[in-house]
């Protein structure tokens, strides 16, 4: 599987529920708009080509972020989160779309399909009790979605609106389990063709098979070489059943998620990394933990088990993978620590793998985005090309 010479891609992260040194207490620095438009434009400074930009409900809307973020950078893609069950196909399928024109081409669509049940509970999801489901859903979403980005139909403003009501039979009909489109349509349409890229997250065996029928980019929460493996390797044999089945070629590329943090010396990293979880107490930790225990997310239940694994190593599941964050973080927590060099290499092995998609951030972003545009970015694309 492993592909090193192929273009690998490395984005940053926007803050949107703060940011600062630490984490498990209140954030240092509020997420205004000003401070968002810094990190962005400072990632796009430091070689970054894109942003993720998060969700969750105490996020900023991703989709606003995303729009003021495209308006204030020149390169710099942002990748705004798509949740099936909180909003209807055809007004997300023009909400990408638009945001991809005004962009000039830049949109990037995040698939996430679940979360803690809680957070669906509270955003009044009816599969929130229902994991297997909320996939079967989000294939139906994407393949709305897809259709209608492909079946452009009408012209441009009220001519297209004028034509489309008289146009029964060259709109999108679709009928599903959980969508009914009769004579649907999206204007504009994208300007990346066949549209822009989908990346699409999910540990399951259920996120897996959904992933293999309609993702470009499988993204995956950062864990020792092993487990990453094992992920792409299911992937991949899903991705040749469907080929079969269905008479397609498919291909999908595979992304990582992950924390940094480099420093000239090891020591003053690991001194760095352990500063950021230095002011977490037992309250904060205990909470995590009901929290996590909660969750139906197999990706956050893997992050569990590597910190539980990973404790009497002082949190480190391999060299410069550090778990220590997962105390109190959820999702993505894997911290690769350590110098330039070491961290580097780290990256190099995953692209051996098969990764080009690198998602990275740090604490704070800000700092962390011009410390490692400045020390990790370059030396890692110089040891790309000489692998190339």
């Amino acid at each position: 599987m492993s592909d090193t010479g192929k273009e690998v891609e490395f984005g940053w992260f926007i803050p949107t529920t703060g940011d600062g040194k630490y984490i498990g207490v209140k954030p240092e620095k509020e997420s205004t708009a000003e401070y968002m438009i810094e990190v962005a434009q400072k990632a796009e400074t430091a070689g970054f080509t894109f942003a993720l930009i998060p969700t969750g409900g105490s996020c900023l809307d991703a989709w606003i972020v995303g729009s003021m973020i495209a308006s204030h950078t020149s390169i710099l893609k942002p990748l705004v989160a798509m949740r099936p069950g909180l909003i209807e196909p055809v007004p997300a399928a023009r909400m990408a779309a638009t945001l991809d024109v005004l962009s000039n081409g830049r949109a990037l669509i995040n698939i996430v399909t679940g979360g803690s049940p809680d957070d669906l509970k509270a955003t009044g999801d009816p599969l929130a009790n229902h994991h297997d489901k909320r996939y079967d859903r989000t294939l139906e979403f994407l393949q709305v979605i897809k259709g209608l980005w492909k079946n452009q139909i009408g012209a441009e403003g009220n001519e297209f609106l004028a034509a489309h009501a008289k146009s029964n039979e060259k709109g999108l009909f679709f009928k599903g389990d959980y969508y009914a489109i009769e004579n649907g349509a999206s204007q504009p349409a994208p300007i990346q063709k066949p549209h822009p890229p989908i990346y699409f997250g999910g540990s399951s065996p259920a996120g897996k098979r959904t992933a293999a029928e309609t993702a470009d980019v499988y993204l995956m929460w950062a864990e020792p070489l092993e487990w990453i493996k094992e992920q792409m390797n299911e992937v991949e044999s899903l991705v040749k059943k469907v080929n079969e089945e269905k008479g397609l070629n498919r291909r999908l590329r595979y992304g990582l998620r992950a924390q940094v943090l480099v420093r000239e010396t090891e020591e003053e990293a690991y001194r760095a990394a352990w500063e950021i979880i230095s002011k977490v107490d037992q309250r904060a930790i205990d909470q995590s933990n009901q929290r996590f225990t909660r969750t139906d997310a197999t990706n956050q239940k893997r992050q569990n088990q590597l910190r539980v694994q990973s404790a009497d190593q002082d949190y480190f599941a391999g060299p410069n993978l550090w778990t220590g964050l997962s105390a109190v973080r959820g999702g993505g927590s894997l911290l690769l620590v350590g110098t330039p060099e070491q961290v580097s290499d780290r990256i190099l092995e995953y692209a051996d793998l098969g990764i080009s998609s690198f998602i990275l951030s740090g604490y704070p972003n800000l700092e962390e985005a011009e410390i490692t545009g400045e020390l990790l970015l370059p030396l890692v694309k110089e040891k790309l090309k000489v692998k190339a």
